[in-house]
């Protein structure tokens, strides 16, 4: 499995969390994608141990930055390239007072305001069929950066396997029938932290043979109530 997640209760209220898909081409996506969602875990828990603010676009650039060079002198360190360690990036910090996202490639993140569900940061595919965009492109990343105001209740990050089934493509559309059941029992259990017992039945879920009849991919789906 070449995917990776991360998910953070911070200071001052703040919920971080972070998905992150390897490609299946590179030698050492895994270990990328875990080094993305580590890195900026870390940065924002330090941000926020510190400010009362969020950073900047331009900061967390920078934070982006910080990541590649690390990335790549990891490659040199094993005689590789930044692009055997490729991966996607799909993060959202949520405060009271805003969420803000960064993400690069084909996974994506969907808010719910009420009963309608927003996608907030949709899969971009690359210029071939089958590809997409990473953290460790070059020149540079194509890392959206957007804002939001704190009108959402929920949220779900989710890798590109679980694209085929919570989207709609053609209308570039959530579907509410997918996440409604997936977010209830995460409604009832708020300020539990995490469900152990709810994150299992999900991976069966997500790795059974219902669903992998319609996509092969690796398939992470991180719930979030309350924001």
């Amino acid at each position: 499995m070449q995917d990776a997640y991360s998910v953070s209760k911070l200071h001052n209220d703040s919920l971080f969390a972070v998905v992150s898909d390897g490609a299946g081409s590179a030698k050492f996506g895994a270990y990328g994608a875990w080094l993305t969602c580590r890195f900026l875990s870390v940065q924002f828990r330090e941000w926020t141990r510190v400010y009362s603010n969020l950073p900047s676009d331009e900061e967390l650039a920078d934070w982006i930055d910080e990541l590649r060079d690390r990335v790549s002198a990891i490659a040199t360190q094993r005689e590789s390239t930044p692009r055997q360690f490729a991966s996607t990036l799909a993060a959202i910090i949520v405060t009271p007072d805003e969420a803000v996202t960064l993400h690069v490639g084909d996974s994506a993140i969907v808010g719910r305001k009420g009963t309608k569900w927003d996608v907030l940061c949709w899969p971009e595919n690359g210029e071939y069929a089958s590809s997409t965009y990473f953290v460790t492109d070059d020149p540079e990343p194509r890392l959206n950066i957007t804002r939001q105001l704190p009108e959402y209740d929920g949220f779900a990050l989710f890798s590109d396997g679980v694209g085929d089934l919570a989207l709609s493509y053609f209308e570039q559309s959530a579907h509410p029938r997918f996440f409604d059941p997936m977010l209830r029992p995460v409604d009832a259990a708020l300020g539990e932290g995490r469900l152990v017992e709810l994150s299992g039945k999900l991976a069966t879920y997500l790795a059974g043979p219902s669903v992998c009849e319609r996509t092969d991919d690796d398939k992470t789906l991180v719930l979030i109530s309350g924001g």
